[in-house]
């Protein structure tokens, strides 16, 4: 019995460590028995990261375990060592990219899941990594190790299908009418944008993925990629496979912090906000709807807690945010005490007087206006600009 972890053996040029994980695992000798196939989400400002930062792992039985190493051996040799190198620019980001650099570890027992929380929540590098039984590579066995510790005791499920060779560089196609049809059953999660109608199961560019559904069940996830593979317009599948995942399990946050408001910033033509604080500046991003609407009704003086991941300059990108006290945004002079007119200036210094029944207050005052936030409880964003890694607040209420 044995842990088994591979990552970082694709680039945007094409390739996908999951379809290389699955024939790794149908190679295996007839006598291992395989346990859940596990995919690990991780820290999302990795600097090597190729798209989501995710990594796999798996338990292993064997009744000869050097055997079974040997084995992993000559397939690391002629399948996954050749995949070094790979490496393509981004169209869309200006993030540079590393050549993948595949990684493998063996495990004859589970490393702690510190390990894992800390590939989680921050950059773990090669010194961070506990010694395996044996090891191949080099930069993968990162993200390899630190899936391998995941304790994996929150957790969703993703059915993945790959495409035929025959579809390779052409359009993907799935078929609309199953998509709606398991996107209508409790268990499916995170299938489809509610803003836009927009199906969210199908990545972009060349990965040999033609879709990836999630479900809280393996069950739901299994017929819910039979139920979309099957549909009359979907195109024909290699292969799919069911990962037990880490995808919105919330495990890349702590505790929230509570922070005082000094200023902020608002691009004017992009409307991400800034806000400075007595701790990190903290970023809301458009795209975050909610959140970012709150950031952006913050003033100087207001007190919010927040629950995000610092990135690599020390700011804090907000996922979920919630005003705790807040200042009045306006004021306005006081009401007569004889009448229910409101107090006008006489001129400057010169005190109030009530411009029905006369009454007048020597005092220049001012009285605040009562305002509420956008939001009173915790707020997060739509469905289809979350983290994979993201648990929405709904699960936990």
């Amino acid at each position: 019995m044995g842990w088994l972890g591979l990552d970082d053996t694709d680039s945007l040029k094409g390739g996908c460590t999951t379809a290389v994980f699955f024939d790794l695992l149908h190679g295996l000798p007839e006598q291992v028995i395989v346990g859940t196939p596990r995919l690990v989400r991780l820290w999302p400002f990795a600097r090597r990261r190729t798209r989501g930062n995710a990594a796999l792992a798996v338990e292993l039985h064997s009744p000869d375990v050097d055997t079974l190493v040997e084995h992993l051996d000559a397939w690391w040799v002629e399948h996954v060592a050749p995949l070094k190198g790979a490496q393509q620019d981004s169209t869309i980001s200006n993030r540079a990219q590393h050549p993948a650099s595949p990684g493998m570890v063996w495990f004859n027992h589970q490393p702690p899941s510190a390990v894992y929380f800390k590939g989680v929540r921050g950059e773990l590098s090669l010194g961070d990594l506990p010694e395996p039984t044996r090891s191949w590579g080099d930069y993968g066995r990162i993200g390899a190790t630190a899936a391998v510790a995941w304790p994996g005791e929150r957790c969703t499920w993703e059915a993945i299908a790959w495409r035929s060779e025959s579809h390779s560089g052409t359009s993907r196609s799935v078929d609309e009418a199953a998509l709606s049809e398991v996107d209508s059953w409790p268990e499916v999660v995170f299938s489809r944008d509610p803003r836009r109608g927009t199906s969210l199961i199908a990545p972009r560019g060349s990965s040999p993925v033609l879709f990836g559904v999630r479900a809280t069940s393996a069950k739901a996830a299994n017929k819910a990629c039979s139920t979309i593979a099957n549909g009359s317009k979907t195109e024909p599948i290699k292969a799919s496979m069911v990962f037990q995942t880490n995808q919105a399990s919330g495990d890349h946050l702590g505790e929230a912090l509570e922070l005082i408001v000094e200023s902020v910033e608002v691009d004017p033509s992009r409307k991400h906000a800034k806000v400075h604080t007595n701790g990190p500046d903290v970023l809301a991003f458009f795209e975050g709807g909610p959140v970012n609407s709150l950031a952006r009704w913050l003033r100087g003086g207001d007190v919010f807690r927040v629950k995000g991941l610092l990135d690599h300059d020390g700011n804090l990108h907000a996922e979920q945010m919630k005003v705790q006290t807040w200042l009045p945004r306006k004021h306005e002079r006081p009401l007569c005490p004889q009448c229910p007119k409101r107090l006008k200036s006489m001129g400057r210094g010169q005190g109030l007087r009530c411009p029905a029944c006369k009454f007048k207050m020597e005092e220049d005052a001012w009285v605040a206006v009562e305002c509420t936030p956008p939001w009173s409880s915790w707020v997060e964003p739509e469905v289809g600009a979350r983290r994979h890694l993201a648990r929405p607040l709904a699960w936990d209420n």
